[in-house]
């Protein structure tokens, strides 16, 4: 009996050495009656002793989460209440503030006329910094609200429940994005004609008028594909990786066309920009700025668009395997 006395006092002690010094005596004479009374249920059905007390112990299971049953103390950071709320949160936040924060280093780094490399580094180091500080912090947040019991706010109804949707492949999407091009290709060409911008007399033209016929053609070339990509993904009913790749060498070829014009400094009309800025005294140093802050724009949009493809066809494929 000496093994299985000392089993026992040494789960209980384990068991009750985090409770608070006046909940222990109770919990110890709760534990005792209770592991006694089983071990000796056991040995009634002829199991040895020591077997008994063993089993009985094993069946209570670890002592800390016994303990934490006892002291009312979680064993999670946090638990089902908050959980939604902090995933929702998180996602938001990680969507927004990474791409944020290398948004702005890269504009930094371009105006000062850092090399290609030191800028795509400190993009990784700012992006990773920042990615841990926001999982840290938000789940920091909810860890005290769990332990603390405090209340978000955040209360749901009925009204939140989404509206389906059909993951980009309505008609209405269709009739949208061609309404859209077309509006596109009206300006472009109106542009080249009329001349968009006003001046007090005859408007200017916004785009380089050298662009034409070659350098535009690629433009209206894309916007073309991008009409056709509209409309099979209607056709199809939903988006599939295929279109996907298509959607991405799309935008890709976009970027790379505007981006590579507006470093040359042939995307804009010379004298649109003697116009607009140099007349006004605009320096050579905010154009610089100014450029770089809108190819930034040019890129982050375009990447959006990649992204939005590739989780239209994921859901997609997602919901016809359910």
């Amino acid at each position: 009996m000496t093994t299985t006395a000392t089993l026992t006092e040494r789960y209980i002690s384990a068991t009750i050495r985090s409770l608070r010094p006046d909940a222990q005596d109770d919990v110890r004479a709760e534990l005792e009656a209770s592991i006694t009374d089983a071990v000796e249920a056991r040995v009634e059905q002829g199991e040895a002793p020591e077997a008994a007390e063993r089993a009985v112990l094993t069946d209570l299971g670890d002592p800390g989460v016994l303990a934490a049953g006892y002291a009312d103390r979680p064993l999670h950071l946090i638990g089902p209440r908050y959980y939604l709320t902090w995933w929702r949160l998180l996602k938001l936040l990680l969507i927004i503030v990474p791409a944020c924060a290398a948004v702005g280093v890269a504009i930094a780094k371009l105006i000062e006329g850092a090399p290609v490399g030191d800028v795509i580094g400190a993009i990784v180091a700012v992006t990773l910094s920042v990615v841990v500080h926001v999982c840290f912090w938000v789940t920091l947040v909810f860890v005290v609200l769990e332990r603390t019991g405090a209340d978000t706010g955040e209360k749901w109804d009925v009204d939140q429940l989404p509206v389906p949707t059909e993951n980009g492949a309505a008609r209405s999407d269709m009739i949208a994005t061609l309404v859209f091009l077309g509006i596109g290709v009206g300006a472009v060409v109106w542009d080249a004609t009329r001349g968009f911008f006003p001046t007090g007399g005859d408007p200017i033209p916004i785009l380089n008028s050298g662009l034409w016929p070659w350098g535009m053609t690629v433009l209206l070339a894309i916007m073309l594909a991008d009409a056709v990509l509209a409309v099979a993904v209607y056709r199809r009913r939903r988006w599939t990786v295929g279109l996907a790749v298509v959607n991405t060498a799309l935008s890709i070829a976009f970027a790379t066309w505007a981006v590579t014009l507006l470093v040359r400094d042939e995307l804009l009309n010379p004298e649109f920009v003697q116009f607009v800025f140099a007349d006004n005294g605009v320096d050579a140093d905010t154009l610089r700025i100014l450029a770089v802050i809108t190819g930034v724009g040019i890129i982050a949009v375009q990447t959006w668009t990649i992204i939005d493809g590739w989780m239209k066809a994921w859901r997609a494929r997602r919901g016809r395997e359910e």
